[in-house]
């Protein structure tokens, strides 16, 4: 259930992964002048928002790849698949605009780099295997061996993919404090300021309700945390919906029917979940039925989130 969430904001021609960090401290007061130096804060915000979008489609691929190599292992020892899973080709664009590490991350600019570094080389390690696994399956030589080089491959998929996904999330770390400050210098004036935090405050709580949501389903269910989780989420709905969409610069008028369906749609999970909860309660664990019904309505928010603030 691991998902790569990508949130957004088109500010004329600045594109802003959203914070609702009030006060940066002196840390921050400090990286808000590394920024207004240097590349700026647009910089910044083009290379968090171009990482995320190439770790939100990387992350699926290779968790599709994954998938397929567990099944190559199985079937070339003579198990049963009745159907092996389907890798979708991923056409990586946002990696390829992503052309350095702007100077704006300061002190951590190195170790970025570093990270980034490996994130390209496990990402294009893996494509290759995975290319040299499918003609393994497809001519069906594990006939030949009894699967060892399926199983060997796919060992070496699964390191790859550790290392790639412990890169992608270091980054995330290191790039937030500078990202969320460059948020700061961008909104500071902007007329849907009040929404936009409020939003993202929205989704901050969404997303620690779907991370429990996805755990409990791996795990065992546990009615308490998750009411806790519903409760929060409920909350957050509420403030966002008191809002009065008034803006008043008539550039942003549209956008009104785009908050509302963050509302409507945050709503409706509110009611996916409220479901789960009482099945699950009676059942003991998560269903696999409420689950994809989970995540449907987790898309819908997700997706008028994103619409809401491009």
């Amino acid at each position: 259930m691991k998902k790569i969430i990508v949130l957004v904001l088109t500010l004329s021609l600045s594109i802003v992964s959203m914070s609702c960090k009030k006060d940066l401290g002196k840390f921050g007061d400090a990286i808000l002048n590394n920024i207004e130096g240097s590349n700026g804060a647009n910089a910044i915000i083009d290379f968090n928002n171009n990482f995320l979008d190439s770790y939100k489609s990387s992350s699926s691929h290779i968790e599709s790849i994954l998938k397929y190599a567990d099944a190559a292992v199985t079937k070339s020892k003579g198990g049963s698949v009745m159907i092996m899973p389907i890798v979708i080709g991923s056409m990586d664009y946002n990696l390829d605009k992503i052309k350095n590490v702007p100077s704006g991350f300061g002190k951590d600019k190195t170790a970025i780099e570093t990270d980034f570094q490996n994130y390209k080389t496990k990402k294009g390690n893996i494509e290759k295997k995975f290319e040299e696994l499918k003609s393994y399956m497809n001519s069906e030589d594990f006939k030949d061996d009894k699967g060892v080089k399926a199983e060997t491959i796919a060992k070496e998929i699964e390191t790859d993919a550790q290392s790639f996904f412990v890169s992608g999330e270091s980054i995330l770390d290191k790039i937030k404090p500078a990202t969320d400050a460059a948020e700061e210098v961008i909104l500071k004036d902007h007329p849907m300021k009040e929404y936009i935090i409020s939003s993202k405050s929205l989704m901050n709580t969404l997303d620690s309700a779907y991370g429990v949501i996805g755990r409990q389903y791996e795990g065992k269910f546990n009615e308490v945390e998750a009411q806790e989780k519903y409760d929060e989420f409920a909350k957050a709905v509420e403030n966002n919906a008191k809002l009065d969409f008034n803006v008043k610069d008539t550039q942003y008028a549209y956008k009104k029917s785009l908050f509302e369906n963050v509302n409507k749609n945050s709503a409706n999970f509110l009611d996916t979940f409220r479901k789960l909860i009482r099945n699950s309660k009676a059942s003991g664990k998560i269903s696999d039925s409420d689950i994809q019904q989970i995540d449907s309505a987790y898309d819908s928010v997700l997706n008028s989130y994103n619409s809401f603030v491009k």
